[in-house]
């Protein structure tokens, strides 16, 4: 059974993002969900100088295994004055030091959403643009816009939406 880890690139303990990604994985068959709140991982602001002092941390460490031993990603990354918030950035940057291929070419679907029209865009489109030089095989992405309305009761609402990301499951699904 294939290990797919989901990550909401937030460190709300509400985060849409989570929500959004937690309920992308529940669509896939017969695999196994590994749900990873980034607040589960204890990880120091990232500076070369933390690092050349204390090493890596033991919540890096343990993150970076999980990533080793997954066999594909869910990220819905949230979106702060138009780019990654800091919990993920800074996940993102220490598990760079450790392989500089993040995500090991492993199969990703790579959405973001947001209250807003745009959901996300633009930290999407940044991940897009520098996701693949690090190890990326993004299989799809998926801006999801005006998430409270379109997003009710544990489900999509919006049929055009719904049809949109459902096919993005299954070539996922395909790819792992």
């Amino acid at each position: 059974m294939k290990n797919i880890i989901t990550i909401g690139g937030s460190n709300s303990k509400n985060s849409i993002n989570k929500i959004l990604a937690e309920y992308t994985g529940s669509l896939l068959n017969n695999v196994q969900l590994s749900k990873i709140d980034l607040n589960d991982f204890e990880l120091p602001l990232f500076s070369v100088d933390v690092e050349n002092e204390q090493g890596f941390s033991e919540g890096l460490k343990k993150l970076n295994t999980i990533i080793d031993e997954a066999d594909g990603f869910i990220i819905s990354l949230a979106e702060h004055n138009g780019a990654y918030s800091v919990a993920f950035k800074n996940a993102f940057d220490w598990l760079s030091r450790i392989e500089g291929k993040v995500w090991r070419d492993k199969p990703m679907l790579l959405l973001a959403t947001s209250p807003g029209e745009r959901g996300g865009e633009t930290a999407l489109n940044i991940a897009l643009g520098r996701f693949p030089y690090m190890g990326g095989n993004i299989i799809g992405s998926m801006s999801f816009p005006s998430f409270f309305e379109n997003f009710k009761e544990d489900e999509i609402t919006n049929a055009e939406l719904k049809a949109t990301h459902l096919k993005l499951v299954n070539k996922f699904q395909n790819a792992i």
